[in-house]
């Protein structure tokens, strides 16, 4: 009985790895997301089973073994793909469909989103009332308009214990549904319940199709957290949407502003930037990224001004950039935000600031330039050794000769000094990438070698066209956009000579038809213990060149040229390799 992959993609969204693993295995900290522990699936004296929290996976260093959740609860269980599911869909408050087909999910979904809707209009009638006089207040400080409150569908939640509760009761939800919604949380009292949201102006989330998904709530007065966000839930997550895309995708200015709160995006739209989002209170996800590239080809980061928001900005630029699209940083001066911006100084004055945003490098150079003190020969060594090492990352020789200029006038030395430096860098990392690449070629991962010994065929695969089959994979789980470049040069399943990396290619090009995510720790789930084990030794293998076209076009070449030599190639194969030849 097949279960639908939205809900196996939202059981493994809602499943921390940590605290699931932390539950049978000691974890320590290691560095950043990463966390390290005794394996338990084989004995060992020295750690060497790590749990990424970012990516949501597991491996072990030692064994091989590696995975999701689905995965490491069949092996620690030793119990079935079902089963497993069944155990972590109770655990993460979720019901299996019970049928081979997505109809009962789909009919929770919609209930859900009913429900959503139906509380959006209770908030937003509350707006009005007696009661939420304070929300009113603090709108009419903020200088919002009534015309932007119904544009938004901006709503209050007053300072009641159960006010949504009760209400959402009366129309027909229960307990069960409101607190699988993220509306209401469980109460110690057997059987009660109070409101997420209280003392707080409520802001739907309304994804692109126009569903209200979720909410977002702006405390008003003292307290924290600032913003409360809806958990994430069936119909909802964080790191997949974006506030007010709904209404920016729409809009003929033919770019978009990212700003860091809701009432940010609010004003800009008041002031007629009707092309601003927001990350709802997280920091910038490769999901929100890819999310915007779908709409624009500019990309405007207006994020507050104090350290944090800097930092924000640093973090967004590449995940934006890798996207494809161009990506320039709005300098506010000194107001600490684009809502301020506004009030002091107008949208014809904001207007001028877009036009004269800084590009990303001009922004990264500033932040380098800002954290070094440039009349201490310490300090400029410091500055020029950061300078020409993001230099020598651009891919445009004039760009690095243009700000490698720059640089060299900020630091007070010849601008051929500088571009010897980035030069140099270049040279050293073009030659470190290609002599990776190179030896990686010889060097198919485990998983490969293993999958050769168990069809019978070790010693007569082609290691060469093992590795880079093993590419392709690890390319398009990277950058998805990429599929369009194999589907360009004719690429299918057929050209893999592992039936296992195949599969993989299949599930891959499924995900991205149908618009879905990839992930990694999504796209093991759909895999068997033992598979998940060999994907993820291939996902997690370094790639040393960039997941870019020239790559997965040169590892496409490469299984086409070993097919070749192995003596019997087709016709259309040996026309797309000449075609391809010739364009080089």
């Amino acid at each position: 009985m097949a279960i639908p992959d939205s809900f196996l993609d939202e059981l493994v969204d809602r499943t921390d790895i940590t605290e699931l693993v932390g539950g049978y295995v000691r974890l320590a900290k290691q560095s950043g997301s990463s966390m390290v522990g005794l394996c338990p699936f084989h004995s060992e004296k020295t750690p060497s089973f790590k749990v990424n929290a970012d990516k949501q996976i597991y491996k072990c260093f030692g064994c091989g073994k590696g995975g999701g959740v689905i995965s490491f609860i069949m092996e620690m269980e030793n119990i079935p793909f079902r089963d497993a599911v069944e155990v972590l869909a109770r655990r993460a408050g979720m019901t299996v469909p019970e049928s081979d087909t997505p109809d009962g999910y789909a009919a929770k979904r919609s209930r859900m989103l009913e429900m959503n809707r139906e509380a959006a209009r209770h908030f937003h009638n509350l707006l009005y009332s007696p009661i939420a006089q304070s929300a009113r207040d603090y709108l009419a400080l903020r200088g919002i308009s009534k015309a932007i409150v119904t544009r938004f569908g901006i709503g209050a939640a007053p300072d009641s214990w159960s006010l949504l509760f009760d209400v959402m009761v009366k129309k027909g939800y229960t307990r069960g549904e409101l607190l699988e919604a993220g509306l209401i949380r469980s109460s110690k009292k057997e059987g009660g319940a109070y409101d997420l949201f209280r003392n707080r102006l409520i802001f739907p989330v309304i994804d692109v199709r126009g569903d209200v998904v979720g909410f977002s709530g702006r405390i008003l007065g003292d307290g924290e957290p600032k913003y409360l966000n809806s958990p994430d839930t069936l119909v909802f997550s964080k790191s997949r949407n974006l506030f007010a895309l709904n209404i920016a995708r729409k809009t003929k200015k033919g770019m978009l502003i990212l700003a860091e709160g809701n009432i940010d995006v609010v004003a800009l739209h008041q002031a007629g930037f009707d092309c601003a989002v927001a990350s709802l209170g997280t920091s910038l996800t490769a999901e929100q990224a890819r999310l915007m590239s779908r709409y624009t080809e500019k990309a405007y980061i207006a994020f507050d001004t104090d350290e944090p928001g800097k930092k924000a900005a640093l973090k967004a630029i590449p995940l934006l950039e890798k996207t494809g699209m161009g990506v320039k940083v709005v300098d506010l001066g000194i107001s600490k935000d684009p809502d301020e911006f506004l009030k002091k100084y107008g949208p014809d004055a904001f207007e001028t600031l877009i036009g004269r945003s800084e590009n990303h490098v001009e922004y990264r150079l500033m932040t380098i330039k800002s954290s070094c003190d440039l009349t201490s020969d310490e300090g400029r060594l410091s500055y020029l050794a950061a300078a020409t090492e993001l230099l020598s990352e651009l891919g445009s020789k004039p760009e690095r000769e243009i700000y490698g200029a720059r640089v060299a006038q900020a630091a007070g030395i010849s601008q051929e000094s500088v571009q010897n430096e980035v030069n140099r860098k270049v040279k050293a990392r073009q030659a470190s990438r290609r002599k990776a690449f190179e030896k990686g070629v010889t060097r198919p991962s485990a998983a490969m070698r293993q999958e050769s010994r168990q069809s019978g065929q070790a010693g007569e695969r082609n290691v060469y066209s093992a590795v880079a089959e093993e590419g392709v994979v690890r390319c398009l789980a990277r950058d998805p956009t990429l599929m369009k470049v194999a589907a360009g040069l004719g690429f299918t399943r057929e050209e893999f000579t592992s039936p296992f990396l195949a599969k993989a290619f299949d599930s891959l090009e499924r995900r991205i038809n149908e618009g879905r995510e990839i992930r990694d720790s999504l796209l093991l789930s759909e895999f068997e213990p033992g598979d998940v084990s060999r994907l993820s030794a291939i996902l997690e293998k370094p790639e040393a060149l960039p997941h870019s076209a020239k790559t997965i076009s040169e590892y496409i070449e490469r299984i086409r040229a070993e097919k070749f030599k192995s003596g019997d190639p087709d016709r259309d194969l040996l026309l797309e390799i000449r075609n391809y030849k010739s364009k080089q």
